[in-house]
């Protein structure tokens, strides 16, 4: 090997130790964060509840987001706006096949693959949903305070076939049309390292 050759190499990994040094991966601790979900009925009436995660991971770097992947366990989901028979009878409703299909479909994932820019220390994101086995990119924001992160996502749910009253598939439905879009509030808090 020459000395040019030499020199080409030890700066090469000089620089691809620092890059690799710069960026700080993290878990998610899995007790403390949440997703709490929001869907609405044409009418206004809302119903919220929470997921969990199975695992999740977020690369930063310069304090902005490079990378990050989330399993959400969708057997956790759960209804918080509701008691006794009607939360039981919602939350069995949101299992079945007429929505996320649980038992079929246990688990989704989050794959950040892109920051596209932080304004006044919001970050925008990119990325991959996959509900029930499909996939399509998502577009959220993400910020970060301390070692806990915050987003908010919409993702339209007649996209991953959740077709239970959704004027994607049907008509007529009047005051019972289920609006496609599903709000998420995400709290990551990240496990010291």
């Amino acid at each position: 090997m020459t000395k040019l050759s030499k020199t080409i190499l030890f700066y090469s990994l000089l620089l691809f130790a620092f890059t690799v040094g710069n960026a700080q991966e993290s878990s998610i601790n899995l007790e403390s964060s949440n997703i709490r979900w929001y869907g609405e009925q044409i009418t206004g009436k809302e119903h919220f509840g929470d997921l969990k995660f199975k695992a999740g991971n977020l690369t930063i770097k310069d304090n902005n987001v490079v990378s990050g992947e989330f399993i959400v366990d969708m057997t956790s989901m759960s209804v918080e706006d509701l008691s006794g028979g009607m939360k039981e009878k919602l939350e069995g409703h949101l299992s079945s096949d007429d929505f996320f299909s649980t038992n079929n479909f246990t688990e989704s994932k989050l794959v950040i693959t892109e920051n596209t820019g932080v304004t006044d220390g919001v970050q925008s994101l990119n990325g991959t949903l996959t509900i029930k086995d499909i996939e399509h990119p998502i577009a959220f924001t993400m910020t970060l305070a301390g070692g806990a992160a915050k987003s908010d996502l919409t993702f339209d749910r007649s996209k991953y076939n959740v077709k239970f009253r959704s004027g994607n598939f049907f008509e007529n439905l009047g005051d019972k049309l289920i609006l496609d879009d599903i709000k998420l509030e995400v709290s990551l808090v990240m496990n010291a390292e």
